[in-house]
């Protein structure tokens, strides 16, 4: 894990996110990519959804909210991400 001093660039998230979306048939929360990167993650939330909205904007990742299409920044409350089905 990444030292919490240390401020976790897009980058980071960016593959991460990716990573998990290759790895995974099914779906995945977004603060798993969170907890990969960082000791005390939930400060970033708001990163990670903001980072897979661009990849879902890019169709490099699909956000749902009980099973319907959401987007990832916008939505509220909990949501899954997933590689697109196409």
């Amino acid at each position: 894990m990444l030292n919490t001093s240390l401020s976790t660039s897009d980058d980071v998230i960016r593959a991460t996110l990716l990573d998990l979306a290759k790895q995974r048939e099914a779906t995945f929360c977004p603060s798993e990519a969170a907890r990969r990167v960082a000791d005390d993650w939930r400060p970033l939330m708001q990163d990670v959804r903001r980072v897979a909205s661009r990849l879902q904007r890019d169709g490099f990742l699909a956000a749902t909210q009980a099973g319907q299409p959401v987007d990832a920044l916008s939505a509220t409350g909990p949501i899954r991400l997933s590689r697109p089905r196409h």
